[in-house]
């Protein structure tokens, strides 16, 4: 059996990792890891005839040859070797967590640094159990600060992401409701996100908080954390911001110490100014300058369906559809109505992982798109139990919509497109 510091010299001379076998890379060590339908042990073989160096196995049965490394558990191995590459790197690691804007905020941060350091950040969604190892392990010996994200949708997950991201620095963008089947309520996702806090206040670590946001003050205090640094919307603030226009675009300004600077986002939405804020916080506390943080900002243009603003043939698309949650919907809905468009539609899928919630808050989200007088499409299983009780277009599935959409085409519209992932929402943008 291969123990991590036997696998990390096979690292340092391979340092591409592949779970994968239709992404294998020549020369790369292929990790043989296990799911719910598939059992990645079956194709080292093939992994190794495809380019591998060496496939990393945990069943002897597939030990072919000396290129099979046998460990007694792949994914154990891999979050192991993770963890020693990281206290390799004697560098920043800024740990963020969050109910919604995480993946924004990452890239905002990254965006901005990336102005004045080598920075890395986690690429898409790599933020799990099996995501954030992937991602320290693919953070080479030059880079000089890193962004790692971290998703969880129970407890303990982000005090284990954390024992192997090492944070130096923190950011949780906010609590809301998110996951509340695998957190047992709201109360439960900010014990599981404040883990965050509880591991920067045991490495004296720095947490950047969110004034403004009374939640994250509670947690920080009952963390009884002694490195803080504070960005929000009063002076008193390290860094301040004042939104001053968000149609659709994002246009503010930001102050330190008295000192004021303009700036404008490539973003839409006004739930994003304090990701953006969070994003200049940190960027002035690792010394960039104001042209700095206000370049690393003009140059971030989304592309990842999260609050992305896409020119169609026909219509104006505020793509939204990566996730949603019930925090994350109400702001982009409450952001719609504020548009200045006459003509605005919203087009929005049903929630998950909401567990007992799940009824209460899909007609908490159809009686607000009611209340904000929002023509709407609501699509699924969840918002389709609400066909008889309010005003609006209901559809069981994207399927349904879609015909909808080929008879009733949208044009000269401003169209919000939200849902969570799984209602692949995508779909319909060639709709749009």
């Amino acid at each position: 059996m291969a123990n991590t510091e036997q696998l990390y010299k096979h690292y340092l001379n391979h340092p591409i990792i592949c779970t994968d076998t239709r992404t294998i890379t020549k020369g790369c060590l292929f990790f043989a890891l296990k799911g719910e339908n598939f059992d990645a042990n079956t194709f080292a073989l093939q992994a190794i005839e495809q380019g591998a160096a060496f496939a990393i196995i945990d069943n002897e049965e597939y030990a072919k040859n000396e290129q099979c490394i046998l460990v007694s558990d792949v994914l154990t191995s891999l979050q192991d070797l993770a963890r020693h590459h990281r206290k390799q790197l004697k560098i920043p690691v800024i740990g963020l967590t969050g109910s919604n804007g995480k993946t924004t905020t990452k890239e905002l941060i990254r965006a901005i640094l990336a102005e004045r350091f080598k920075t890395f950040a986690t690429k898409g969604n790599l933020n799990n159990h099996i995501g954030v190892p992937l991602s320290i392990l693919s953070m080479q010996s030059d880079v000089e600060i890193a962004v790692i994200e971290m998703g969880a949708n129970h407890q303990k997950e982000i005090e284990f992401l954390c024992e192997l991201a090492q944070p130096t620095h923190g950011l949780i963008t906010n609590v809301g409701m998110a996951h509340l089947d695998g957190f047992g309520g709201f109360e439960g996702v900010k014990k599981g996100k404040a883990e965050l806090f509880a591991y920067l206040k045991s490495h004296h670590g720095f947490a950047f908080i969110n004034r403004n946001n009374p939640y994250l003050l509670e947690m920080s205090q009952k963390a009884d954390l002694n490195k803080v640094v504070y960005y929000g919307t009063d002076k008193e603030n390290a860094v301040s911001g004042e939104l001053k226009y968000s149609d659709p675009l994002i246009e503010f300004g930001w102050s330190k110490k008295g000192i004021n600077h303009a700036a404008k986002a490539n973003l839409t939405g006004t739930y994003n100014f304090e990701n953006i804020l969070a994003a200049i916080c940190i960027g002035d506390f690792f010394g960039l300058t104001p042209a700095e943080i206000n370049n690393g900002l003009a140059n971030y243009f989304p592309t990842n369906n999260r609050s992305q603003l896409t020119k169609t043939d026909n219509n104006t698309v505020i793509c939204d559809f990566y996730n949603a949650n019930p925090s994350s919907m109400t702001a982009a809905l409450n952001n719609l109505k504020s548009l200045s468009a006459t003509y605005k539609i919203a087009i929005i899928g049903d929630m998950f992982e909401l567990g007992e919630e799940g009824p209460a808050q899909h007609e908490m989200v159809v009686k607000l798109a009611v209340e904000n007088e929002l023509s709407t499409l609501f699509i699924g299983k969840s918002f389709f139990e609400f066909k008889d009780k309010y005003a609006g277009q209901f559809f069981s599935t994207p399927i349904d919509a879609a015909k909808y959409l080929q008879e009733n085409p949208i044009k000269d519209k401003l169209v919000l497109l939200k849902g969570s992932r799984g209602m692949a929402l995508e779909q319909l943008l060639p709709l749009l």
